[in-house]
């Protein structure tokens, strides 16, 4: 019996030292980024109605600044290999100054009920959208989801409805979702913060924060871009809270001896390695498909990563400037073949109107410095140091991964990080 006992504490032993998973959550970041000391006085947690509003003299500061723009002439035929091409950039400011409507705009934004919160010294604003009507017996689900850069809350504006009232629109009804979309703290109408040193985990700490005072103990979050890595960290620091991850873009930020192995074979020996044929289309030849897309568009945040205030500074005081430097991510990360386009093929995917609304976001909040920052907050320590680097995932994911995003990560390379994949789709086209 005494042997029997110490076989079974020995069994229980060895399971918890070598074969358990780890369960290890990240810290919860509670940082105030408010300006001055953080005050001895309970922070007001009070939910205020928000509306975007813009002054009449800030439009006709933003017409006179339209109308003395310089313009830097193109290269013959470069079409937008050298960034956004002038030519058609000529065409954007034309219709910015004659057609272009910000003021019905502004009542296409405020459709939805937006709000602000001060949470760790700043306003934190977002986007809340409950269901129309819900089936008897049938609750909401609630659903965070957090933007990137250069984006904002207002490109989630299109897929609200289908989330929240999807029989309206033909679709089954068989998850209903209560959708919460912030700003990112620095990005469109969430103040900046004023100290250095907020990151991605500071970011999910303020949103989770945000979350449990609208109620929800437990909610979904739906990630892309630099939303990705929010709800990721969000993910770890409240696996209990957190009931489901679905991503749009996943990076890898460190690579081991089998993703060397794979980059080196995978593409002769994929089921070696846990390839479909998808992976392989998209990932090789490596040179071209990895590392040259690495070198040819990732100077941007190699800028933004170590002094985006110089940048900061120009765009902020320019809103052609800004406009050239933003409209020139859509285009390439829609599809890097619009390169090879006069117009970018800008048009092909997004109206101007739209293109020009995120715009304008970014230029009446003045945001796009601090927006650039978040980079450096996040980068500055090297890629793979931080302790969110070294945790992985358990809560329940979901990952679509469309063909044009710049660089791919396979199924099998994603499944490291996150351990509970339930769901990995190739999407059939977008980026």
């Amino acid at each position: 019996m005494l042997l029997e006992v110490f076989l079974v504490l020995g069994t229980l032993l060895i399971y918890f030292l070598f074969f358990k998973k780890n369960e290890e959550t990240l810290p919860f970041k509670d940082g105030w980024w408010g300006r001055g000391q953080k005050p001895v006085t309970k922070e007001d947690s009070n939910i205020r109605p928000f509306k975007v509003e813009t002054p009449e003299e800030e439009l006709s500061d933003l017409f006179r600044r339209l109308d003395q723009a310089r313009f830097t002439e193109p290269l013959e035929n470069s079409c937008f290999h050298y960034g956004t091409n002038s030519v058609y950039l000529r065409k954007v400011v034309s219709y910015w100054k004659n057609q272009f409507n910000w003021k019905k705009q502004v009542e296409v934004l405020n459709k939805y009920p937006q709000f602000k919160t001060k949470i760790q010294g700043i306003d934190i604003h977002f986007v809340h959208v409950k269901p129309p009507c819900l089936p008897e017996g049938q609750a909401a689900k609630p659903l965070l989801m957090v933007h990137g850069w250069p984006g904002s809350f207002y490109e989630f504006y299109k897929i609200i409805p289908l989330l929240t009232d999807p029989a309206s629109h033909g679709l089954s009804d068989e998850h209903i979702f209560e959708v919460i979309c912030p700003s990112i703290p620095g990005y469109g109408f969430s103040e900046a913060p004023h100290k250095k040193g907020f990151n991605s985990v500071s970011a999910a700490s303020v949103f989770y924060e945000l979350m449990l005072r609208l109620g929800f103990s437990e909610f979904y979050t739906q990630g892309g871009d630099s939303g990705w890595l929010i709800c990721t960290n969000l993910a770890q620091i409240a696996p209990s809270h957190v009931k489901g991850l679905h991503l749009n873009m996943v990076l890898v930020s460190k690579l081991g001896l089998s993703h060397l192995l794979s980059i080196l074979l995978g593409r002769y020996f994929p089921g070696l390695f846990g390839f479909q044929d998808e992976d392989v289309r998209r990932m090789f030849p490596f040179l071209k498909k990895w590392l040259h897309k690495i070198l040819s568009e990732f100077g941007y945040a190699h800028i933004q990563t170590t002094k985006p205030d110089t940048v900061g500074c120009g765009l902020n005081d320019s809103p052609v400037g800004l406009a050239a430097y933003i409209l020139e991510k859509f285009s390439s990360w829609t599809d890097m073949e619009f390169q090879n386009l006069e117009d970018g093929g800008l048009e092909r995917k997004f109206s101007l109107d739209d293109l020009l609304t995120n715009i304008m976001i970014y230029w009446v909040s003045g945001c796009i410095g601090s927006s650039m920052r978040f980079y450096k907050e996040n980068l500055q320590k090297g890629i793979g140091t931080q302790k969110h680097d070294k945790l992985t995932v358990q809560v329940p994911t979901g990952i679509a991964a469309f063909p044009n995003e710049i660089l791919h990560i396979p199924q099998a390379w994603a499944k490291k990080k996150y351990t509970n994949i339930v769901s990995f789709h190739f999407m059939p086209q977008g980026g």
